[in-house]
């Protein structure tokens, strides 16, 4: 992933985004025993094998029309071939392959299911730095080289792309009942509100995805890391049920689920609300008014399915419920780490300036 952000050849870029990719595969069915592990094991390889052949096709096409790898030297003849349509659809194609490695939509069909079957860590893992590298990615690329502003095809892709993102997240979350997978397609929307910031562009695009992408590793993080305390050695805690009266049993636990979820879903106080904020204030700063719109109301429906969580926790457990069972204490590493990203998730929330300063002084020689 450190090689997926730092290269400048579409040749390199291929080699390391199946080195992310083929890693994924052994990740994901790493639990030999657990059939749901090996069977998103499966389902990843189908789809990433698919995902694989449209990049090197579109690598091919790019190639065969400008005659050029290196992305300096196609940043520079790109604006002759806006016209050229073969030239649009090799773009195209591998756009689809790094939208699979983001999960946005329409590529986000491995998420939901390799989120549910995979181990906890593995899925917290997959959900954050491999993002986070794409994004490095297009952030060094798209703002170095102008590449975006020189063709407006692709700009509009990456609208579509995050519109779709944010609409299709958050309307399929209302419609799970496993904690794995509303986490899985809520990652989906967050894509949605990243790509906004992403195709904005310019000093204070490249500041709000930093940013975000910041509060999602922390909040996601943090979310997975609370699945991963409950889970048993035979199955994950993914049930919604799992997590019904989880105050009543351990209320430090709860309060910091609570805490992710609630900046997940925007709440003032958290780093969540503020990557927002910095997203919609860098839309304004371009007037776009539709996208920033849709992200609002696209938020406002992520609430209700966040906040289900929420209510789960603190409900009353009924006699005989399974919420009754004692929770094995884990490792007090783990009760640190949480500790610790809920202190960075208010920490960001609250005083978020000298991690702003930090993304300034990163992004100067790109922007």
């Amino acid at each position: 992933m450190l090689f997926a952000s730092s290269v400048n050849d579409f040749a390199l870029l291929f080699v390391s985004l199946e080195l992310i990719t083929i890693s994924f595969y052994v990740l994901t069915s790493f639990e030999r025993t657990r059939q749901a592990s090996l069977e998103a094991g499966i389902k990843y390889l189908i789809i990433g094998a698919l995902s694989t052949s449209f990049t090197v096709y579109g690598i091919a096409l790019v190639y065969g029309i400008s005659g050029r790898l290196n992305f300096d030297e196609l940043s520079a003849v790109a604006g002759s071939l806006t016209g050229n349509k073969i030239f649009l659809f090799g773009l195209l194609l591998v756009l689809v392959g790094l939208g699979f490695k983001i999960a946005a939509f329409p590529f986000q069909i491995w998420a939901p299911d390799v989120y549910e079957g995979a181990p906890a860590p593995v899925t917290a893992f997959v959900a954050t730095v491999s993002k986070g590298a794409m994004f490095a990615l297009l952030l060094r690329y798209f703002n170095q080289s102008g590449f975006n502003h020189g063709l407006a095809p692709v700009v509009l892709m990456f609208s579509i792309i995050a519109i779709a993102s944010m609409f299709a997240g958050n309307l399929l979350a209302l419609l799970q009942n496993n904690v794995k997978r509303i986490l899985a397609y809520s990652s989906i929307a967050h894509m949605g509100y990243l790509l906004v910031a992403f195709q904005i562009g310019g000093p204070m695009g490249a500041s709000a995805v930093i940013f975000y992408l910041v509060a999602y590793f922390v909040m996601t993080l943090g979310a997975f890391g609370v699945v991963t305390v409950l889970s048993e050695r035979e199955r994950d805690a993914d049930l919604l049920e799992d997590y019904r009266g989880l105050f009543w049993r351990r209320p430090a636990l709860a309060l910091v689920f609570t805490a992710m979820l609630l900046s997940l879903a925007g709440i003032p106080l958290t780093a969540g609300f503020l990557g927002k904020f910095y997203i919609i204030a860098a839309g304004a700063s371009v007037g776009a008014w539709a996208l920033i719109l849709i992200l609002v109301i696209t938020s406002a429906i992520g609430l209700f399915y966040y906040l289900r969580i929420v209510a789960t926790l603190y409900a009353q457990p009924a006699a005989g419920d399974r919420a009754h069972e004692p929770i094995p204490r884990r490792a007090p590493v783990a009760n640190l780490v949480l500790a610790a990203l809920t202190v960075i998730l208010v920490w960001l929330g609250v005083y978020p300036a000298p991690l702003l300063v930090a993304i300034r002084a990163a992004i100067s020689s790109i922007v």
